[in-house]
Formats: C-alpha cells, sequence, structure tokens
C-alpha cells in the first residue's frame, strides 16, 4: 500500500529528534496509523524548531540526529510495517551565515553560480542596488549601527576570508577587496597573497574563483604564525571604527560590496529579492530552473530512492513560479524513480501532496499529478458542519454592536490588503507594478499609461483578488483563472477611478489575457512573463497576510469559524453541503490528507470545538458577555493616544469579546478555579496568544512597533480576572458557563474526528490531539506531548468503550482515534476504495444526525454522529443524549440487506427494522458510532 491509511504528523527539532521519534513509532502502530508526516528535516537554521527555515538541503538536519538518526527511524517504521512521509520546502531557504549557497552569492554578486538561484532582481528601479542584494538585517539605521561599533570586519583563520561580522551575521568581503584590506598593513609577508588576489587584473570581477581560492589558503597558512597573525591584526585595524580614518575606511568597503546593509525597516520598501511571505531571513529560491531543482531535490530523490521515504507533503506550493509544472516535473522524477526502490517495498506511487489553501468556490488544479491537499480544506468543511446557522444573526449583532465596525469579514480583508501593500509587502508590490509598467512601453497603444496609474489600478485589483493565485503560463489563461479575473474586475470596477477602469482590462489582458507566447519578440515575452510570474507570487503572501496573520485577528464574530482554510463569511454548512464535499473529494482526490488540527492551526481542535458550540447559544452568550462585561469593568485601565491628545479604554470591546470566547473555548477540562498555579498557568498561555493576537491586527499594535502601554493594560485585565480569590464573581461565572458549554464541545469534537477518519481521504493525526486538545495558536500548538501518558492511557483499550464515563481524561477520544484507525488498516479497501453514500435521516430529530455508509462489493460501514448537540443533551453534564431524546429519528439503510450490525467502538449489537436504524440504538451509549456487518 503505497498510499498511507493513516498518517501522524510530529514536529521534530533539537528537542524531539529522530531518536525520541523512534520511541514513539510503536504507540503510533498501536493506534493503527500506517505512516508518520514529519516536518522537514533537512538541515535548517540552528536551533530551528519547525525545520522549514532550511539553509542547506544537501544533508539531514544534524540536530535530528543526521542520516544515521533518520535510518534508525526508518528502521523502526519499517519493522512496524510502517511509512514515512516527509514535508519538503522547495519554495524558500533560510538566508544567513549559515547557508552556503547565500553566503556565496554575498561574496561573489551576480558571478556566483548561485545568483540566479535565489529570485534577485539584480537591476531593480534603485541603482544603488545595482548588482548588490539588499541585506536588511540591522536593527537600527545603517550609519547609526554603524558609527556605534557594531559592525566590525573580522578575519576567519580557519577559512582565510574576511567578513563584516555583525552579531550573529557574518556577510563576506568580496575577494577582490582582499588585496587592498592586506595592503593597509604594509607587511612584505603579505605581498604573495596580494600578489595572488591582485592576479587576472585589478578591475572588480576578474578575479577567479581558483585565485581566491588560493589566496585563502596563503592567508590560513600565515594565520597559523604569530608574526602572519599579528600582520593580519594590523590590517584590520585600519578598519576600525574607533578612528574617523577607521569609520570611513569601513564604510568605503562595505559600499564596495555586492550587498548593501540595512536597517530591517527597509526591507518593506526597497528589497529586491522575493522573500516568504514578509519574513526577511527566508528567500525565494527559483526552483522552476533545472539545476535548481536538482541541486535542492538531490537528497530527497536518494532518500527516496533508498526507500527511507514514501512521499513528500510539498510546502507553500503557491509561491512557486509555476506549481503544476513543478509538481508534474516532481511526480516524473519520483516515478522515475521507484523501480530502484527495495523490493520489499511498494515500488509506486510516492504519495503527493500539497498544501493549499482554496477558496470557498475553488477546485483543486486535477492536471497536476498530485493526490490532494494537505487537509486545511476538510478542516474548514467539517468545522463549518459544526455551527448552527440560527446562531449567525445574534452574534453578528453582538459583533457588530461591541466592535462598533459594521463590516463583514470580506470588509476587514480588503482593508487589511490595502494596509499592507501600503507597507508590510510594498517592495513587492513597486517590482510587480513596475512590472507591468515595463510591459507597457512596449506597444505604442499603451506606453501613455503611467507608473503612478497602473499602481493605483494594480492596488484595485490585488485588493479584491478573491483566491490565492491563479496559474498562467506561457500559453495564457485557462477557464478557471478566467472566472477568477471576470469575478475580481467585476468588483474592482466599483472602487477604480471611473476614468482609469479601461486600464483594469488592459491589466487582465497584460496578467494571461493575452498569452506571452503570442508576443511581437522575445524580449517582449520575458517581459510579459515576468510580470505574470511576479504577479502570481505576490497574491498568496498578499492573500495569506490579509487573511489568516491580521483580518482573523480582527474579526471576532465568533473565532472558531476563523481557522487556516476557512472564510468567516460562510458561518456555517448543512449536512448537504458536507457531504457533497465528501462526494467531490471521492470523484477527483480520493486520497487527499484530512487534517482538523496542524502546526499551523490558530485554535486547537477543541477548542474550536467547543466555541463552536456557542453558535446553538447564541441568545444566551450574547446576555452572558453583557454580564462579564459589567462584572470586569473595574478591570479596564485607560491608555492614551498619540502626544496624549486622546485616552481610550483598554481592553477595547471588541477586544475583550474575543478574549471571553478564548477564555470559554480553551479552559482545560478539569482545571478547578481555586487551582492558583494551574490557573496562572493558564493565564500566562492566553497572554502569549493575547499578545499576538494585538500585534496581527495591526490596529492597535504591531510587531513593528507595539503599543505597549495597551498591551501592558490588557495583560493587566487578564490577570485582574484571572485572579483566584474569593471575591472575583467572573471567574466562577466563566467556569459554570464552561461546564454548560464542555459537553456539546466533546460531542462535537468526537463528531468531527470520527468524520476525519472515514470520510474519503488519508485522515491525519497531529501529535497528541488523540487526547483533547485545548492548544493555541504556535508555538503554543508545539508545545511537547507527553506520550508517556497516552501510552499508559492505553491498557485496557482492547476492551469496548462501555460509554462516556471518565471522558475528562480524554481517553475515549484516543480509545475512539485507536479503533477507528486499526479498522481502516483492516479494511483498507474499504476506505481505500469503497463508494461514499450520504444516508437518510428521519424522525423527530433528524437534523441533530449525521451519517453516510462506504461500500465496497458486498462490504460496508455505517458512520453516524451527533449534529448540533447542545438541545439534545441532559442536565447530568455528558457528552451523550439521552436514547428518549432520538424518539423516532432513524437512519435510512434500505440500500443493504444486512439488517445486524455490531458498533466498532461498543462492541454492541443493533439492528434495523424494515431497513431503518433507530439512533437511540446506535447512539445509546456514544455520541458517535462505527457500524459493520455484524
Amino acid at each position: 500500500m503505497s498510499i498511507p491509511s493513516s498518517t501522524a504528523r510530529l514536529q521534530l527539532h533539537r528537542d524531539f529528534n529522530f531518536e525520541q521519534a523512534a520511541e514513539v513509532v510503536p504507540y503510533c502502530a498501536s493506534l493503527g496509523v500506517s505512516h508518520i508526516y514529519a516536518s522537514p528535516i533537512l538541515t535548517a537554521r540552528s536551533g530551528s524548531m519547525h525545520g522549514y527555515d532550511i539553509v542547506d538541503p544537501t544533508h539531514i538536519n544534524p540536530e535530528l540526529g543526521g542520516e544515521e538518526g533518520l535510518r534508525l527511524l526508518v528502521g523502526r517504521l519499517r519493522a512496524a510495517d510502517m511509512g514515512l512521509i516527509l514535508d519538503i520546502v522547495p519554495n524558500h531557504m533560510g538566508v544567513g551565515a549559515e547557508n552556503p549557497w547565500w553566503q556565496h552569492v554575498l561574496e561573489w554578486g551576480p558571478g556566483s553560480p548561485y545568483a540566479h538561484w535565489f529570485d534577485i532582481d539584480w537591476h531593480p528601479a534603485d541603482e544603488s542596488l545595482h548588482g548588490k542584494v539588499m541585506a536588511p538585517f540591522l536593527g537600527q539605521p545603517y550609519g547609526d549601527v554603524l558609527g556605534a561599533g557594531e559592525i566590525r570586519l573580522q578575519f576567519n583563520a580557519e577559512r582565510g576570508k574576511f567578513h563584516a561580522a555583525y552579531y550573529t551575521h557574518c556577510f563576506p568581503i568580496a575577494p577582490a577587496d582582499y588585496a587592498g584590506i592586506l595592503r593597509a598593513a604594509g607587511s612584505p609577508r603579505l605581498n604573495a597573497a596580494i600578489a595572488t588576489f591582485e592576479e587576472g587584473g585589478r578591475e572588480r570581477g576578474a578575479l577567479t574563483q581558483h585565485n581566491a581560492d588560493m589566496g585563502c589558503s596563503l592567508l590560513r597558512e600565515l594565520a597559523r604564525s604569530s608574526e602572519g597573525r599579528a600582520d593580519i591584526e594590523a590590517a584590520l585595524a585600519h578598519y576600525s571604527v574607533q578612528t574617523p580614518q577607521g569609520f570611513e575606511n569601513l564604510h568605503a568597503l562595505l559600499e564596495c560590496q555586492h550587498y548593501r546593509l540595512a536597517w530591517w525597516r527597509c526591507a518593506a520598501d526597497g528589497i529586491n529579492w522575493r522573500r516568504f511571505f514578509e519574513v526577511t531571513d527566508l528567500a525565494g529560491v527559483r526552483v522552476e530552473q533545472d539545476e535548481v531543482f536538482e541541486a535542492t531535490h538531490a537528497l530527497i530523490f536518494r532518500l527516496y530512492t533508498e526507500g527511507l521515504i514514501d512521499g513528500v507533503r510539498i510546502d507553500h506550493v503557491d509561491g512557486l513560479a509555476d506549481p503544476g509544472a513543478y509538481c508534474r516535473k516532481l511526480r516524473r522524477r519520483l516515478q522515475a524513480l521507484s523501480a530502484q526502490r527495495p523490493p520489499e517495498l511498494p515500488p509506486a506511487p510516492a504519495y503527493i501532496v500539497v498544501e493549499k489553501i482554496l477558496a470557498h468556490d475553488e477546485q483543486l488544479r486535477r492536471d497536476w499529478d498530485i493526490d490532494g491537499t494537505s487537509g486545511y480544506d476538510f478542516m474548514d468543511r467539517v468545522g463549518a458542519l459544526l455551527h448552527d446557522p440560527a446562531g449567525e444573526a445574534p452574534l453578528s449583532a453582538q459583533w457588530s454592536e461591541l466592535s462598533g465596525r459594521d463590516l463583514d469579514f470580506q470588509d476587514e480583508v480588503r482593508l487589511a490588503r490595502r494596509q499592507l501593500l501600503a507597507a508590510n509587502l510594498a517592495g513587492e508590490f513597486e517590482a510587480t507594478a513596475r512590472s507591468l509598467h515595463a510591459v507597457a512601453r512596449t506597444d505604442l497603444r499603451t506606453r501613455d499609461y503611467s507608473l503612478g496609474a497602473i499602481r493605483r489600478v494594480f492596488t484595485e485589483l490585488l485588493v479584491h483578488f478573491p483566491v490565492y493565485r491563479t496559474y498562467t503560463g506561457i500559453q495564457g489563461r485557462d477557464e478557471l483563472d478566467q472566472e477568477v479575473i471576470d469575478r475580481t474586475l467585476e468588483k474592482a470596477r466599483h472602487s477604480v477611478e471611473r476614468t482609469e477602469a479601461p486600464l483594469l482590462d488592459v491589466l487582465a489582458r497584460w496578467l494571461g489575457g493575452d498569452a506571452p507566447r503570442d508576443a511581437a519578440s522575445q524580449r517582449v515575452r520575458s517581459l510579459h512573463q515576468r510580470a505574470i510570474t511576479r504577479f502570481q507570487q505576490l497574491t498568496p503572501p498578499l492573500a495569506a497576510k490579509s487573511v489568516e496573520d491580521t483580518a482573523f485577528y480582527r474579526y471576532g464574530r465568533l473565532l472558531s469559524r476563523n481557522e487556516v482554510g476557512s472564510d468567516p463569511c460562510e458561518f456555517s454548512i448543512s449536512v448537504r453541503e458536507f457531504h457533497e464535499a465528501n462526494l467531490a473529494r471521492a470523484a477527483h482526490f480520493p486520497h487527499s490528507m484530512l487534517a482538523t488540527a496542524t502546526h499551523d492551526h490558530k485554535r486547537g481542535e477543541d477548542v474550536r470545538a467547543r466555541i463552536a458550540a456557542i453558535s446553538e447559544l447564541a441568545g444566551e452568550w450574547v446576555r452572558t458577555v453583557h454580564e462579564w462585561m459589567h462584572l470586569n469593568a473595574p478591570a479596564r485601565g485607560t491608555v492614551t493616544g498619540e502626544g496624549g491628545i486622546s485616552a481610550s479604554v483598554a481592553p477595547q470591546p471588541a477586544d475583550e469579546l474575543m478574549l471571553y470566547q478564548m477564555l470559554a473555548g480553551a479552559w482545560p477540562i478539569g482545571l478547578d478555579i481555586t487551582d492558583r498555579e494551574g490557573v496562572a498557568q493558564f493565564a500566562r498561555r492566553i497572554e502569549n496568544w493575547q499578545t499576538k493576537a494585538l500585534r496581527e491586527a495591526k490596529q492597535v499594535s504591531d510587531w513593528v512597533m507595539p503599543n505597549e502601554e495597551y498591551e501592558a493594560a490588557c495583560r493587566r485585565f487578564l490577570l485582574a480576572i484571572l485572579d483566584v480569590k474569593p471575591e472575583n464573581a467572573f471567574l466562577s461565572a466563566l467556569a459554570a458557563f464552561v461546564r454548560r458549554l464542555t459537553p456539546a464541545g466533546v460531542v462535537n469534537s468526537l463528531a468531527q474526528t470520527v468524520l476525519r477518519m472515514t470520510s474519503p481521504g488519508v485522515p491525519d493525526l497531529y501529535q497528541g490531539t488523540e487526547f483533547w486538545d485545548f492548544s493555541l495558536v504556535d508555538p503554543d500548538n508545539r508545545r511537547p506531548v507527553d506520550y508517556a501518558a497516552r501510552l499508559q492511557a492505553l491498557q485496557g483499550a482492547d476492551a469496548p468503550i462501555s460509554g462516556v464515563a471518565g471522558w475528562q481524561s480524554g481517553r475515549l477520544k484516543q480509545q475512539i482515534v485507536r479503533r477507528t484507525l486499526r479498522l481502516r488498516a483492516r479494511e483498507h479497501d474499504l476506505f481505500f476504495r469503497g463508494a461514499y453514500q450520504p444516508l437518510g435521516v428521519t424522525g423527530a430529530q433528524a437534523s441533530h444526525a449525521i451519517g453516510f455508509a462506504r461500500r465496497l462489493k458486498d462490504r460496508a460501514a455505517i458512520v453516524l454522529a451527533t449534529h448540533l448537540p447542545v438541545r439534545l443533551l441532559g442536565d447530568d453534564g455528558l457528552p451523550v443524549a439521552p436514547a428518549d431524546v432520538w424518539q423516532d429519528t432513524a437512519a435510512d439503510l434500505s440500500f443493504v440487506t444486512n439488517s445486524t450490525w455490531m458498533d466498532m467502538y461498543t462492541g454492541r449489537t443493533v439492528r434495523t427494522a424494515s431497513g431503518k436504524l433507530l439512533m437511540r440504538d446506535a447512539l445509546a451509549l456514544l455520541p458517535v458510532a462505527l457500524l459493520v456487518e455484524a
């Protein structure tokens, strides 16, 4: 079985390496997991806790245990009949002293063989950057940093090389400047090295790599003697900023380099290389070039050939110049290597999924030759299913009243996009606008369109762009892309200046309406394609930053819908819509990954499940929040505005409402309000979330210039309302509401867990979430997992589940996960190729149940789950509806001949009558059921 039956995501880092992951393998195997799905394992920046900042893709990360450690892990996996899926990062690399390719580019500039491996514009509009890389890594303006002596010229004796040191940063000096540095010492002992660096001519660029290597070898030899070291130190002294001349010398030397050191705030406006989103220490890689593709994937191909990995998850596929071409190329290469894999392993096909955010009405491209996505689309569908549409109106009214913003989510997104284009992504926007202007000047009919006009109109197009990106190539855009552009133009025409409206259609032609291959010349074709590529690599970071990292933190109607891959405008979906999504996946991407928790989620799956239950208690929630705000009014503070002119309350009502949702949603099961240390620990976690949320919203505070006064006031408010003391009426009120909400949240959790593991696709289990998952946004969702406790909880797991007693520990969820995954492993064909058939549900509580069958020939499995449980649950605080509540509600099983079924969870036998299965029988002990023919 080359396609996993299920995966378990593990976050690897120096504190949880290959050896420790290997110890978890028996536990994962006992759960029924078929493949470990690992975070990136190639060499990342030292101390990386996520692995996405790879600095050397040719080696396994030594902090994880290197290749020896990987082989240990894979050996354990193979012994357990399991496989390994690897998260790969083709879009970008970490830059800095640990990346030899990047360092070579800084050292040799456009003359480096790696100069075009990174997406660098060597001829930007800023002429001071021609032939240079902007290096915006200084904590203060360049002149201040230089004058403070924070940049120093240093010599590395082991390498025989000079570099400019700035704290942990290392900026190599161009070898063509070595002769001048050494000559300053005035020592004849340095003459041989000086001559070597001067050989080949004095003009910059004439020095060869060979001569530079010879010169560095001579310097290494000189540094071994005390006299040689003294000469080199004497040369360095001429570049000490302790003297006015030294300051001038060092500045002049730095100005000659293939980079320009700059304040980090310059990056947004002036950076001339593609970043990952707005992260300035992650540089875009031009993996579309064959030599770059082969170099960055050579190790991955070897690991696949040797049978150490079985497939890949492609990170941020939309960042690539041509995602479809990349995926097809990767598939062909892996397919070609499959025959060389160890004979005892499945030879083909490799499992390939992509990290892709799909808009509400967007479909994954079917010509990419991949197995599907990494599961955000399923997380959105099942999450929306848990929400009661009746709660939308009262919760919308509450949000509008407290926020004072009569805006829907898409309004917030558009405002965020304008802000990001003007600030955070201004450099990327400007580069793309100039690319479009270059196209304009190639045609007499369009050359009079000014850069300013293009900027204005292009802004409106970007503000209204509805998806992450289009996929236009040399042949022009296809029908799917045309639909996206048409929708964008329709909206943009309402906001663009009337006199400039015709330019919208011109931009649409330039961005793929006219095929670049039809251009009049190669030059025009190249300019046209460059503009399209820049556009298509600008919209993904703009979409992600405006939605996930800005609007999600501004819009707080109900935070359970503010999740990666979701559109909070869509408050809920019906059971029918959920079935339709499953049927579409079964038809087109039956092996797509299914997730309900990831390393990128904003809230843990059980936080979302509990907050979703608020939608069923909307009226009660509105009243409760009003009471809480009255109770906590004395804890609010006041902060002054700019110049002390105005003052505002802290937290503002919108921030306070979102805080209450997080407190109610994330309060740990079993945490007593008298547990001072436990409550304090919870408060610290919420505090970290709150600070991040305020800064990501970019309204009152942000990451560039944190509003410390407002943040401190919000922190004091949080700590005050969670202060464990008898007179704190809010804490007891919060605990009472959490008790009211939690059973419904548990039912929601178990429903989405079972639906994830039985719907068409490959279910993924994010590390540790087989217990209750009340994690918050990263880094909280990457905390260490207590596997010892989870392993201990498996004791006696083979006995049938007798009911919901003891549900608080999380063991109930774990048992359901284990029994479902083990059934999938045994009945692989049923879930791998079996048809998906929605079940009709009738009766008094028909709207509170969802069911479907998985069928293959004469085999079938029936899945049932409680839907919108609040009205069904009793007053006993148990997460299961009393049997008699269901009344005559039944699922239609008339399409199968079998009448006797066994519940895989409880071991109970249930029977149909006249083709009907009563919910009061099937869901008597648990809120979910998985039935197989008895």
